[in-house]
């Protein structure tokens, strides 16, 4: 097979165009966004609720409307039943966590400091609209510790992207880049590129980044280490992301000091525990063996980095954690963040659905495992849902003095801000004065996550699959 290259001055490849025959593209790209469906049409995000889960929902729906009618006082009845005990699980579950995360010695996969036996590493990058940040994405790559040669970097751009395939070529790259221009299709997702770029991947470990990510130098390395260590059950490492916002805005600095928290203290205490990890969508490493016989991604899944870990758990895998971090650039602006998060939202209740739904053609989570999950990703879910609403109902109770939270709504309202708290509290990072300051205002921002599933409930219905860009600023 036939490529293009591209030289400096110095004769040193800068980049590698594989040139593929169009019958050959056309299938690598029918393969990366139904090749998954296909094969297990029913662990698909294609669509979102299966015929039986509409059924069950519309007979569940019918038959509280009815009730509703013949009892009028039974919705707040069932919320007085159920909300306690949901709520006070949501809160111990995190308790836990927390506790396992600062005071117990987590199992720290890559504390061996010896020169492992280096293989070949792929990297896969989805890019789109991303001209701007080609230098930095440049400079990050070339400054990983890895012997060049076994750095097997693939650079995915939609075919449409023209000032990204032009931005590219006027960098510098390692010498075994190559450029892969993925076929005009549907779904226009990341998880596609990602499965295209997956046929072509050549290395024994894969890991996914972002155009904007700046992973720690020696991250390969702490990676290989921390297989070597792990038992063959562990098949993705999952590395922390760190905000670092560019312009030190409020909402970013909240968004930064979420990620602390989620990639701190909850996922290193749930890998420790062998409980399902919903994976952040990047810096995410895998076993290329384990990933392609999983089934790589979901292209339909808006976030399939939390889809793939739960169906690695569902698979019997462990996902574990290491602590080499990576570098984000936080969302700066309400509507950037807005997008995002309702990106995230819509996303986190596809995976939900397909977790509920057949064991046919994947085993089901164990106890624990279920357990976990309802209380992490289902817990998001429900939040997003309740901040909003409750924020509002606490103000109105606090001005009127008519109005009483009760019991139950002030151990809510306290318990709940205790643990957020807490959380923030011993999540990584400096000291200071503005940290102080987000952590005392924290509550103001959990809120905002109603307005974000508003518009993500909106946008299940009328377009599921569609994946909001995350622009540049």
């Amino acid at each position: 097979m036939g490529g293009e290259g591209f030289n400096d001055a110095d004769g040193r490849a800068r980049l590698r165009r594989p040139l593929l025959r169009p019958a050959q593209d056309w299938l690598l790209a029918d393969h990366a966004a139904y090749g998954f469906h296909r094969r297990s049409p029913g662990l698909s995000a294609r669509q979102t609720l299966s015929p039986s889960q509409e059924e069950a929902g519309r007979r569940i729906l019918l038959a509280l409307c009815l009730l509703t009618l013949l009892v009028p006082e039974l919705p707040g009845l069932l919320v007085t039943v159920f909300a306690p005990p949901v709520f006070a699980a949501i809160i111990l579950f995190r308790l836990w966590l927390l506790c396992v995360a600062r005071w117990q010695r987590l199992t720290c996969l890559e504390a061996d400091t010896s020169a492992p036996l280096l293989p070949v590493y792929t990297i896969l990058i989805a890019l789109k609209d991303e001209a701007a940040v080609m230098p930095q994405l440049a400079t990050a790559m070339a400054g990983l510790d890895y012997p060049e040669a076994l750095i097997d970097l693939k650079l995915l751009v939609e075919e449409s992207d023209l000032r990204t395939q032009v931005a590219i070529q006027t960098v510098q790259w390692p010498s075994q880049t190559e450029l892969l221009i993925v076929p005009p299709g549907n779904p226009q997702t990341k998880p596609r590129a990602l499965n295209y770029g997956l046929a072509r991947a050549q290395g024994t470990y894969v890991v996914v980044y972002d155009a904007e990510d700046r992973p720690h130098p020696s991250q390969l390395k702490t990676a290989v280490r921390a297989f070597n260590a792990a038992g063959p059950e562990t098949v993705c490492l999952q590395a922390p992301l760190v905000g670092v916002p560019a312009k030190g805005g409020w909402l970013a600095r909240q968004w930064a000091l979420e990620y602390a928290i989620q990639f701190g203290l909850i996922v290193p205490a749930l890998a420790r525990l062998r409980l399902p990890v919903a994976l952040g969508g990047t810096s995410n490493h895998f076993r290329r063996t384990a990933l392609v016989k999983a089934g790589g991604w979901d292209a339909w899944n808006v976030t399939e980095d939390a889809d793939l870990g739960l169906r690695l758990a569902r698979l019997g895998h462990r996902v574990g954690a290491i602590t080499s971090p990576t570098l984000e650039a936080p969302p700066e602006e309400g509507a950037v963040w807005r997008g995002q998060r309702s990106r995230w939202l819509k996303g986190y209740m596809q995976t939900w659905c397909v977790l509920m739904r057949s064991r046919s053609e994947a085993p089901g989570l164990t106890l624990s495992g279920f357990a976990a999950v309802q209380l992490t990703l289902g817990a998001a879910i429900l939040s997003a849902m309740v901040h909003g609403p409750w924020a509002v109902w606490c103000a109105v109770c606090l001005l009127s003095p008519d109005l009483s939270l009760g019991p139950f709504g002030l151990a809510a309202l306290i318990s709940s801000l205790s643990v957020g708290l807490l959380s923030a509290g011993l999540a990584p990072g400096t000291w200071s004065r503005r940290r102080l300051f987000d952590l005392l205002t924290l509550p103001l921002y959990w809120p905002l996550q109603t307005i974000a599933m508003v518009r993500a409930l909106w946008s299940l219905v009328r377009t599921p699959h569609y994946w909001v860009k995350t622009p540049r600023i």
